[in-house]
């Protein structure tokens, strides 16, 4: 066949993706990590959890991700969140792994400490970087006590003992949680990280730790298994990470041998992750493909956005350009299981679901963030019980809901 005769490459949702470790993806849609708290009181995977990610394998993506898995049960996210930091949950986590990657999907445990904005236990101060209150609402309540160096070790240990563990269950790899606020985003942040030894003080120094956990992970999962990182584009914040010293680090992550890194952004003080963002973020259908498509002119690193992406049109329209090489979607698989297979088919878009109910009034973002979490845990619950397609509560009934829920559930993790 002439050159001039052949038909070119369209990479499309479709598209399978071979990653540097060698697992290849079997299309470019991707359910984006979204905090289940379906964990048994133990901190294990719960059977409605098993079973929630089995209605998820079903659903066509070629990649699930899962929501935070604590690296140690003295800080966790939110109440109910898993944690696996040694061998007594193995089986559980097992029967997780084969329930989402029975029907090929690709399996990815998303690893994270919280650092300053844990929950709980309520009982326990929380820790960072540095001593330093977070400025939003009620997680500014508690000073958290800076870490020491002993401590820091330490957490570089869990990291990696929690990968090998995922990996050791069935898990395709891990996700290092590095965005949203959370403990390695806080040694990035200018704001939250005011140390004044190897681990703050410059750039360099504040990406240290990040650097030091991937290449742990990398070493106790082993080069077959996926290693991908989610990194904050900005934090969105007053001197917080910009978008300038977010793309060193990328490269850098980049050079350290990551397989897949996905970018979002906000933190507590500033949710863009959630969708509660500035007019000026909404100029385009994905909030941070303008970070990526920059990131792509000096990267091959294999990347997934993730975060307001609704249109088949657009998703095949950036990853045939080459901007991103995964499309993640969060909300629309809390509402449709099958959205992927929906999207590959071409029959349904994630813009006709239902979203989580907002309240329109100034200084509500907290509240609707908050009301995004409960929402989306009560519609993962009736998808576990078979639904498959879901509408959700409004706002008033999903707010008394998740109080009492959350309420009875934190005080089960004191």
């Amino acid at each position: 066949m002439s050159p001039e005769n052949r038909t070119p490459h369209i990479i499309t949702v479709s598209s399978p993706l071979a990653l540097p470790c060698g697992v290849t993806l079997p299309n470019r849609i991707a359910k984006a990590a979204m905090s289940e708290q379906l964990a048994g009181i133990d901190g294990a995977p719960s059977q409605t959890l098993t079973r929630l990610y089995r209605a998820w394998g079903r659903g066509g993506a070629g990649l699930l991700v899962t929501g935070n898995v604590m690296i140690d049960q003295r800080a966790y996210v939110e109440p109910r969140n898993v944690t696996f930091e040694d061998e007594r949950h193995l089986e559980a986590v097992s029967n997780w792994a084969r329930a989402g990657s029975s029907e090929g999907a690709v399996m990815l445990m998303q690893i994270n400490h919280p650092g300053r904005v844990a929950v709980g236990p309520l009982y326990r101060r929380p820790v960072g970087p540095s001593a330093l209150r977070p400025r939003a609402v009620g997680f500014n309540l508690r000073k958290p006590r800076e870490l020491t160096l002993d401590e820091i070790a330490d957490l570089r240990r869990r990291y990696a003992r929690t990968a090998e563990l995922a990996v050791a269950a069935g898990f395709a790899g891990v996700q290092v949680h590095a965005a949203h606020g959370y403990l390695l985003s806080q040694f990035l942040s200018p704001v939250a990280n005011q140390r004044g030894d190897v681990y703050g003080g410059n750039p360099a120094n504040r990406r240290r730790l990040l650097l030091e956990v991937v290449a742990d992970v990398r070493k106790a999962i082993g080069p077959t298994a996926i290693l991908s990182v989610k990194l904050n584009s900005a934090d969105f914040q007053s001197r917080g990470l910009a978008e300038d010293e977010s793309r060193d680090v990328a490269l850098a992550l980049e050079q350290a041998g990551i397989d897949l890194l996905e970018i979002s952004g906000g933190n507590y003080e500033a949710p863009a992750m959630t969708g509660v963002v500035t007019d000026s973020t909404r100029e385009r259908e994905a909030y941070f493909l303008r970070y990526a498509e920059q990131l792509r002119a000096r990267s091959a690193m294999p990347l997934m956005l993730t975060g307001g992406i609704r249109t088949l049109d657009f998703m095949n329209d950036v990853l045939s350009q080459g901007a991103v090489d995964v499309i993640g979607l969060g909300r629309p698989f809390a509402v449709r299981p099958d959205i992927a297979a929906d999207l590959l088919a071409g029959t349904r878009e994630p813009e006709t679901l239902p979203t989580a109910p907002q309240i329109p009034v100034p200084g509500a973002d907290p509240i609707n963030a908050y009301l995004q979490l409960a929402w989306h845990a009560r519609n993962f619950r009736r998808i576990a019980a078979g639904e498959t397609q879901v509408s959700g509560p409004g706002a008033v009934r999903t707010l008394i809901a998740a109080g009492t829920t959350v309420s009875a559930r934190a005080l089960t993790q004191i």
